[in-house]
């Protein structure tokens, strides 16, 4: 029986290159996003797309109703916003602040209340996309203040959920994609998308109940909150 997979925020960048290799290895894929046209455009046929607003409760509570306590092995928390790219230490406006922070924080916060139960029936792994950005330990720069704090908040988010759902079967865990060239990422990253997710999926396939509540790397590394 094929594994099911529910990526949040699947119609771009790594979001969409996980749903691609997922389906390419046999895996029922559910990829949500906020553009389901445009990513029907590029996934195979044999994923089912879904329209998925993270900011929207009415739109999570939708897929919820979709998915119908259906178990899933694997939820990812893909979506998410780099916000002002400041180049030093520079507060955002109150706009930006509460974009960055409904996308990054928020939304992971309610897909894990909506789902968590379904990847714990499954004994699955939960997974939120982080960033070595939202690191306190390893910080070493000023800008992005608005996108650092909103990861690093999500990293939260992340060890709560991992002490509600990981006695209940499920692993949660926070993920470092890397640098990658993405529309976020930029030209110049050191990371392809397809070498990103191909590390990051031996990753979530390698956890076990040990891994549960820690951050970690694509290449399997676990980093300082």
């Amino acid at each position: 029986m094929s594994k099911t997979v529910l990526i949040a925020g699947a119609s771009r960048g790594i979001g969409l290159e996980l749903a691609v290799q997922y389906a390419a290895e046999g895996w029922r894929v559910i990829a949500a996003c906020r553009a389901p046209e445009q990513a029907r455009g590029w996934l195979p046929a044999s994923v089912d797309v879904q329209a998925l607003d993270v900011t929207s409760p009415e739109s999570i509570a939708a897929l919820a109703w979709y998915l119908d306590d259906a178990p899933l092995d694997l939820l990812i928390c893909n979506a998410g916003l780099f916000g002002p790219d400041t180049g030093s230490f520079a507060a955002p406006g109150d706009a930006a602040f509460d974009e960055v922070m409904h996308t990054n924080v928020l939304g992971p916060m309610r897909l894990i209340q909506a789902f968590g139960s379904n990847v714990a029936a499954a004994r699955g792994v939960l997974a939120v996309m982080s960033s070595s950005m939202g690191s306190i330990q390893d910080t070493s720069g000023s800008d992005a203040i608005a996108y650092r704090c909103s990861k690093a908040a999500a990293n939260m988010v992340v060890k709560t959920a991992a002490n509600e759902y990981g006695p209940l079967g499920a692993c949660v865990v926070s993920l470092h994609p890397g640098w990658v060239r993405t529309e976020m990422g930029g030209d110049d990253a050191a990371l392809g998308v397809s070498e990103s997710v191909e590390g990051l999926r031996q990753v979530m396939a390698e956890l076990d109940e040990d891994d549960n509540g820690h951050f970690i790397d694509y290449r399997g590394h676990r980093l300082p909150w």
